[in-house]
């Protein structure tokens, strides 16, 4: 199993209360703040009601959650993080303090062990280490960013790596939790670079698409090299692919941007080795009517929309190997359930199609597709790269920009 990278989600709750979760790298566990009335009546408005971390265990025959309540309430804004062996960390702000705690069940109460503190005013943790043992975070400075090991170390928090300029998102790009791509900022332009946390926080170029343009780093999957990535070369904002280590230049599908939507992604198969066209990418799709899910494949150039489960945690779920989608909802009946999706295959424009009959009223069209033509690149296209590449050069057997050579 794979989960989202970008695994931390916000989304609304009855009654104006936000809901987050996070699944760990390997999809055994997943966290939450939930929200637990205090007085039957108020539940439905959120008042008289406390926040309480929540771990949903994903890898057996049906997923369940354990409450973590401890004396006091959390607060809103806190942020907890599952790791594999079942512990939850979790991520308070105490005045210019960011606090650090692993809470765990231990039989009717909960176990909790402090780490330690950052003292800084601002703090957010980075998606889940691929080894499932270490937890990261990312706290803004002066000069730079900084990178803080913050569970997992043998002393506590500690700084393992400082980068200029100002850096947000975060992507693992290998399986070890070794290469972190951050979305770096510097005199008005954001691209993506690596930071090595074993050699120091060295810091190298990911994303060169256009010399000005804004090019940021949404999803990586280690198995197959595939990048998720958006980028203002062609224009305006685009989402699209590449492979990590390729000489071809990035692409961007125009079936990954219909009109009057947002398409994010938020997972891809995994277990698709050195095949990164034949990986499926879960999206989440925001539009008038709501929000909905999408699933594609590079190969394919064709955008499945397919109703969202009643309660879905938008913007979360994860891949099985052989390409069933698994999406967390929670609702008044269900406070812990997987909906399950199969990824539908891509068939020829030739083919007829049936309309599905349970999306939204403007999102009636099964398909959005394009053309075998090959995809606008814009700017001086070139590949995604890094001073180590993880995969060899994969051919993304698509036709080559006509005119354009990548660099590098």
């Amino acid at each position: 199993m794979t989960a989202c990278v970008i695994e931390s989600v916000e989304d609304a709750a009855p009654g104006g209360a936000v809901r987050r979760l996070a699944i760990a790298a390997d999809g055994s566990y997943a966290a939450r703040l939930a929200l637990g009335a205090n007085e039957p009546s108020h539940e439905q408005d959120g008042a008289g009601a406390a926040w309480f971390p929540e771990r949903w265990t994903l890898d057996g025959p049906e997923p369940y959650a354990v409450p973590l309540p401890l004396d006091q309430p959390e607060e809103p804004d806190a942020e907890v993080l599952p790791l594999a062996d079942g512990r939850v960390l979790i991520h308070r702000r105490v005045a210019d303090r960011q606090a650090f705690s692993l809470l765990y069940p231990t039989g009717p109460v909960t176990g909790e062990l402090p780490l330690g503190a950052v003292e800084c005013a601002e703090l957010t943790l980075l998606p889940p280490s691929p080894d499932g043992t270490r937890a990261y975070a990312l706290a803004p400075g002066e000069h730079g960013a900084t990178v803080w090991l913050v569970a997992g170390g043998a002393f506590g928090p500690e700084p393992v790596a400082t980068v200029r300029g100002r850096c947000t998102g975060g992507v693992w790009l290998d399986g070890t939790g070794r290469l972190l791509a951050l979305d770096r900022e510097l005199d008005g332009v954001v691209k993506a670079v690596v930071v090595d946390l074993e050699r120091g926080g060295e810091v190298s170029p990911l994303l060169q698409i256009a010399e000005g343009s804004n090019d940021r780093l949404l999803l990586a999957d280690a198995d197959s090299g595939l990048l998720l990535i958006r980028s203002d070369a062609p224009g305006h904002d685009r989402l699209g692919w590449g492979v990590l280590g390729s000489a071809r230049p990035v692409r961007f599908p125009r079936c990954l941007g219909p009109a009057d939507r947002t398409v994010t992604p938020f997972a891809v198969q995994p277990g698709q080795t050195l095949m990164p066209e034949s990986c499926a990418v879960a999206l989440r799709i925001d539009g008038p009517a709501g929000t909905w899910v999408g699933t594609w494949r590079p190969s394919g150039r064709q955008l499945h929309q397919q109703a969202a489960p009643e309660g879905w945690l938008a913007g979360t779920g994860l891949w099985s190997r052989d390409g069933v989608l698994q999406l967390p909802y929670a609702t008044g009946t269900m406070p812990c359930g997987v909906a399950r999706l199969e990824a539908p295959r891509d068939v020829p424009r030739d083919v007829p199609r049936d309309v599905p009959q349970d999306l939204p009223p403007d999102v009636r069209t099964e398909l959005t597709t394009e053309p075998p033509q090959p995809e606008a690149a814009g700017g001086n296209g070139s590949a995604p790269r890094a001073t180590r590449l993880v995969h060899k050069p994969v051919p993304l057997q698509q036709a080559p920009l006509t005119g354009r050579t990548a660099a590098g």
